[in-house]
C-alpha cells in the first residue's frame, strides 16, 4: 500500500484573502484532494465506496500554519499514510512553497456507513484497493 506521496498545486486568486494570502479555509481542501488522489493511486475507488454506502469522515483535523502562501505559488503538498487502525485511517501533511514549510497537519478519518456506524477499514479496503 502506498504510504507517501506529493502533488504539487498553485494557489488561485480567488483563495486568497483580502491580504493576499491563502486563505486558511483552502488549506483543509487541499488535504482532501490529495487524500482521493492518494487512495486512487492505490487502486481505490472512493466512488465504489459510496455507492456500497461506506464513507471517509473526518473524525479530526489538526493543521499548524507557518508562513502563509500567496496567489500564484506553486506549492508542494506531501501526505504521509502515518497509521491504519481498525476503523480510522490518519494522515500527515506537509505544505512547502520550494524548501520552507508553511504548514503542518494531521488528519483522522473514520469508515462510516450511512447511518453513521463505524465500519472495519481492513474488510472495506480489501473491496475497493
Amino acid at each position: 500500500m502506498l504510504r507517501q506521496h506529493e502533488i504539487q498545486i498553485r494557489v488561485r486568486y480567488s483563495e486568497t484573502d483580502a491580504m493576499g494570502f491563502l486563505h486558511h479555509s483552502h488549506y483543509a481542501s487541499y488535504f482532501e484532494q490529495r487524500l482521493t488522489e492518494l487512495f486512487r493511486e492505490q487502486g481505490g475507488d472512493y466512488r465504489e465506496m459510496e455507492q456500497q454506502e461506506l464513507f471517509f469522515v473526518v473524525a479530526k483535523l489538526h493543521c499548524t500554519f507557518k508562513l502563509p502562501a500567496c496567489y500564484d505559488d506553486v506549492l508542494t503538498l506531501k501526505t504521509t499514510l502515518s497509521r491504519i487502525g481498525p476503523a480510522k485511517l490518519e494522515h500527515d501533511y506537509e505544505l512547502f512553497r520550494e524548501e520552507a514549510l508553511l504548514a503542518a497537519a494531521h488528519s483522522v478519518l473514520a469508515c462510516v456507513n450511512r447511518e453513521g456506524t463505524v465500519q472495519r477499514i481492513l474488510e472495506i479496503l480489501s473491496r475497493v484497493i
